[in-house]
């Protein structure tokens, strides 16, 4: 086996096509090359791609794991504040790091792309790689950021530290429709949810649901409301946006129906939209915005419309993106999401491990606590 780095995802051409992600739309080439080639994953956002990935002695392919250095931590979400202040202050500078995860999104998925049959030891030689880059370039830090639960031994098998961080999901029940739903909600919730999408009916919106493969490229006019409304959200809180109109174009067109947008309507006017993919099982929210206020409107794009797609075509979970205590009401739920640290200097890896075990004790009692206060009717 041998094991190389790439600069770019694009130098892996046609050969990722036999490799596997389960029908993830994150950990997949479409998205992964789409945000390098237009900017949003390369050096001057502090995304430098140094892919690493496995081929057999007769050159196939047979596994890759995305890998970036970065320079700061903005739009990896790995709640690392404050982090490179405690490594100066033990003598080691903080950045460069190493990230495995996927650019400016916090969304649980597999980190190892496989071809189907590859040998076992694959995804270990692609961790070790990662590590051997590491202290070869002399960084102290490695990220593994929103991996599966069941993924999570292979980093703990090389030395990695895991930590739990909270998010809030909609996990479906035994529900038909969102009747349904609302029927397993309390009775208070249940009328705020019917009040709050009443209200958004009331100011003369109706709301689309278009895939991928349902925005066409010929619709100038939508695309350009879509990511203007992406941009507002950005702007609000004068922050950069990193996915340009042409990146979103690339990725409906490249995943189809993987990638969804609840698009509000006033007459013929797109006013906001919501911007969401989805594997076979789960349902990610990612963006939202909107060209004005409309009361009750972020609600309806970003969650209710949401649950309802998801029980119209069977999927299990709804992760709506990081934070939100607002959610619970709503149906969601706190959750643990998982990611791992391979830290390589042992005192900073003692000090963030103490760390950790105080956090996760924490969100243990914050999860009990959660527990007896849902806004479903029994638990």
């Amino acid at each position: 086996m041998k094991i190389a780095t790439y600069p770019a995802f694009s130098d892996f051409g046609d050969d990722t096509r036999a490799l596997d992600s389960g029908g993830d739309p994150f950990l997949n080439p479409v998205f992964l090359e789409a945000a390098e080639i237009h900017g949003a994953a390369a050096r001057p956002m502090a995304w430098q791609p140094s892919h690493v990935a496995a081929r057999a002695a007769d050159g196939e392919l047979l596994g890759l794991m995305p890998l970036y250095r970065r320079t700061h931590s903005f739009g990896d979400f790995s709640r690392d504040h404050g982090w490179a202040q405690a490594w100066r202050q033990l003598g080691h500078a903080y950045y460069p790091k190493l990230v495995t995860g996927i650019p400016y999104t916090p969304a649980t998925g597999p980190r190892v792309l496989l071809r189907p049959g590859a040998p076992a030891e694959t995804s270990r030689a692609l961790v070790a790689a990662a590590i051997d880059q590491a202290n070869a370039d002399g960084i102290s830090m490695w990220q593994v950021l929103y991996a599966r639960a069941g993924d999570l031994v292979l980093f703990e098998e090389a030395g990695c530290l895991v930590r739990p961080i909270v998010q809030y999901h909609w996990q479906r029940g035994d529900w038909r429709d969102f009747d349904d739903f609302l029927d397993a909600l309390t009775s208070k919730r249940r009328k705020e949810v019917r009040r709050e999408r009443r209200r958004v009916a009331e100011q003369g919106i109706r709301v689309e649901v278009r895939h991928g493969d349902e925005l066409h490229a010929s619709e100038d006019e939508l695309w350009r409301a879509i990511h203007r409304h992406y941009r507002t959200t950005f702007e609000r809180y004068g922050t950069p946006h990193a996915f340009s109109e042409g990146f979103f174009r690339d990725v409906a067109a490249g995943l189809g129906r993987r990638f969804v947008v609840f698009i509000a309507f006033r007459g013929e006017d797109a006013i906001a939209s919501a911007i969401c993919y989805r594997n076979n099982d789960t349902l990610f929210g990612r963006h939202w915005g909107a060209d004005e206020e409309a009361d009750c409107l972020h609600f309806e794009l970003c969650q209710y419309q949401g649950i309802d797609y998801c029980l119209r075509e069977g999927l299990q979970l709804f992760e709506p993106g990081a934070g939100g205590e607002h959610k619970v009401n709503r149906g969601f739920l706190p959750t643990r999401t998982w990611s791992a640290y391979w830290i390589g200097e042992p005192r900073l890896r003692a000090a963030v491990a103490d760390f950790f075990g105080r956090e996760r004790r924490a969100i243990d009692d914050h999860l009990e606590a959660a527990a007896a206060d849902t806004p479903f009717r029994s638990a």
